[in-house]
């Protein structure tokens, strides 16, 4: 295991492997064009040499001081002298940046904490920022460090970017730290200082600093870095912004993990108990993978909804939502493994008062596959009382004991291609042996944790419980026979044609987004009316999707795809008449 980051997946190839043919595609690549993508420190010095100052921006967790040390190296070997600087010197004093986020992170809650509203600056002595002046005397000067376009300094603006699960990583390694920190902190500290402030900050930041990247540098490799020019960055976001795009999904182990993914994508690292989750959109935290022929370079998927998030998710969504991406979609993996917890969602009022965040976790599972009577626990008994059940989970919580889950909750049998709707403030788990496709909208870590039936996390140590939460935002009416009616969803044939049929998959009132699922013997053209689709393939080893504008992709079992609303319309086809099944997720 490498040192600096601690996980057993692969770190990012420079080159694309050859996929295993039929299977899932964890390398999902665009092409940005012949000749746009270089992968050496040496040619990213050449385009730098005969510049008289320099700004290298970029996200915390990128390994600044490695960056500036192999740069300068080959500085060095061009007779290049380089003075540099670095940003960090010009933060506040440790105790004032602690002071300053403290009101943001939740107190002694391990988990949430409130989006700040703090720009990056905030975080900077304003006198010592203007003190950072290059030497006018110096052949080349560099500014170095996340934040440092904001000592105004004019030149050429370099930023390096690293993907979120990368710096996740590092955490857990204990090779970075916070921001204006000294010294790593736990893990899941880290992770929620990230999360609800340094991440808001240095986005606002990124997003502010996007239209004038000169160069763009994909930083999550210490050996090797690949890079290409803001201009071409940019063009091939709006291209894809137009047409369609995958994002490069990622995977993580869990206490309750199964195998179904281990055992169906074999280009994933097996030397793990289990994957828990397929994080297949999950935006805050996905990348686009760019390639040049074979070189690949990563942004985060933030960066295409900066460039052109108003093509992606279209004029109404992205009034309502801004930046924030609506619709997410994950694998749920407990084949062969365990429940998931007891758990649920806040309701919309709650989340924007106690976490500031634009969207609630609106869900569904939508089963993928299934054995051995699996279920799914989803809502109350008939005869819940609410007083007697939060007693149990409290009293279970506090002794280490079990709790009669179906004394209070009903476990409804799961089928492939059942989906169940979970509105924010439902009751739900997926029980063991299911393969679940969780579409939701997009908020990331809001769950309140019931009861986890006594399972540790692979740290040894309990999950934490949200119980209090969990019973301010339950709705006890989704009880007895009004699951059966209103939980589980009973699908419509709405629409048919030559090779191919539209079903709705109608999903609560309370969801935002809805759900259509097509079978495709031929081939089919939708229109995207203005609204961004997400697609899953649910069903056949293959289908293609072909944008109005001329892109084509073929997507393989269980992959998934964006179709942003300028794409216009596309067309689904089943490339050897064989069937096929695509899932459609659109916000209402």
């Amino acid at each position: 295991m490498n040192k600096s980051r601690n996980t057993t997946q692969f770190l990012l190839p420079v080159e694309k492997p050859e996929p295993i043919r039929g299977e899932y595609d964890i390398y999902p690549v665009h092409e940005l064009g012949r000749g746009t993508i270089r992968a050496d420190f040496a040619s990213l010095a050449e385009a730098l040499a005969d510049k008289r100052q320099v700004i290298v921006d970029g996200y915390n967790g990128v390994f600044f001081d490695t960056f500036r040390d192999r740069l300068n190296a080959e500085f060095e070997k061009l007779g290049v002298k380089a003075l540099w600087w670095d940003v960090r010197a010009a933060l506040k004093p440790e105790a004032e940046i602690d002071a300053l986020l403290a009101p943001f992170l939740g107190g002694d809650d391990p988990i949430f904490g409130f989006r700040t509203p703090l720009a990056l600056a905030d975080l900077f002595d304003e006198k010592r920022l203007e003190a950072i002046r290059p030497d006018q005397g110096a052949a080349l000067n560099i500014l170095i460090g996340p934040g440092a376009a904001l000592a105004g300094w004019e030149g050429t603006l370099v930023y390096i970017d690293i993907p979120k699960n990368e710096i996740q990583f590092r955490a857990r390694a204990a090779s970075i730290s916070c921001l204006g920190a000294s010294k790593p902190d736990a893990p899941k500290k880290m992770y929620k200082r990230f999360y609800f402030t340094e991440w808001v900050m240095l986005n606002r930041h990124k997003k502010a600093l996007l239209p004038r990247i000169d160069l763009f540098v994909d930083g999550q490799r210490e050996e090797a870095i690949t890079w290409t020019e803001g201009t071409a960055l940019r063009s091939g976001l709006d291209a894809l912004a137009r047409n369609a795009f995958r994002v490069r999904p990622w995977f993580e182990p869990g206490a309750w993990g199964g195998q179904w993914i281990k055992n169906h994508i074999h280009a994933l690292a097996q030397d793990v108990p289990n994957y828990a989750w397929s994080f297949e959109l999950i935006v805050p935290e996905n990348g686009i993978l760019f390639a040049d022929g074979g070189r690949m370079l990563e942004t985060s998927f933030d960066t295409i909804m900066y460039q052109a998030g108003r093509d992606v998710v279209g004029d109404a969504c992205y009034e309502a939502y801004g930046d924030e991406f609506p619709i997410r979609m994950d694998y749920l993996d407990n084949f062969d493994g365990g429940n998931l917890s007891i758990q649920c969602h806040p309701q919309r009022e709650y989340i924007r008062k106690n976490f500031g965040e634009v969207l609630t976790q609106e869900e569904t599972y939508y089963i993928l596959d299934t054995k051995d009577d699996a279920e799914v626990y989803l809502g109350f008994r008939e005869d819940i009382v609410p007083e007697e059940f939060e007693r149990a989970l409290t009293e279970s919580f506090a002794h280490g004991t079990e709790l009669d889950v179906k004394r209070y909750v009903q476990g409804q049998r799961a089928h492939k291609h059942d989906l169940f709707l979970i509105p924010p403030g439902t009751l739900h788990s997926s029980g063991r042996n299911n393969l679940v496709l969780e579409i939701s909208t997009t908020p990331y870590i809001f769950t309140f944790k019931m009861y986890d039936w006594l399972a540790l996390d692979l740290d040894g140590k309990p999950r934490p419980l949200n119980i209090r939460r969990a019973m301010e935002n339950l709705c006890f009416d989704r009880k007895g026979e009004k699951v059966q009616r209103e939980l589980i969803c009973h699908p419509t044939l709405e629409e048919t044609g030559d090779g191919w049929e539209r079903w709705h998959l109608t999903t609560h009132p309370n969801h935002s987004y809805d759900v259509h699922r097509y079978k495709v013997t031929g081939s089919v053209d939708v229109a995207t009316e203005g609204k961004c689709h997400v697609l899953n393939l649910v069903e056949g080893a293959k289908a293609v999707v072909e944008t109005a504008a001329g892109m084509r992709f073929e997507l393989g079992y269980a992959e998934t795809l964006v179709v942003p609303a300028a794409a216009g319309s596309y067309r689904i086809a089943s490339p050897d008449g064989t069937p096929v099944m695509m899932v459609k997720a659109f916000m209402k």
